[in-house]
């Protein structure tokens, strides 16, 4: 599956840097793959130190189930291409207990 600029977001901006989250149905390791983000192709302003909060849903966005989630962090842009990098996932722990 490719990005999909829909289902980003940016939540809040502060101190030259960006707190994003994004849906997908990919895995953590295709999100982190560089160029999977693109300023230029995508109209994106991802920029180095910006932090990406990926959900990963198992069936559908923002109505399935959710499969992990974890933090991203912006680690490289290239400017002359717009390729975008950012570092493997650091996961967060989905407990629910009722």
């Amino acid at each position: 599956m490719a990005f999909d600029k829909s289902n980003l977001t940016l939540l809040s901006n502060g101190n030259g840097f960006g707190l994003y989250r994004y849906d997908t149905l990919d895995t953590h390791a295709s999100v982190d793959t560089a160029g999977y983000f693109n300023n230029s192709d995508d109209d994106l302003n991802l920029a180095v130190g910006d932090v990406v909060d990926v959900v990963v849903w198992g069936t559908a966005v923002r109505t399935g189930t959710i499969s992990t989630y974890g933090r991203h962090i912006v680690n490289a842009v290239t400017a002359s291409t717009g390729v975008v990098d950012i570092s493997n996932v650091t996961v967060g722990v989905i407990t629910d207990t009722d």
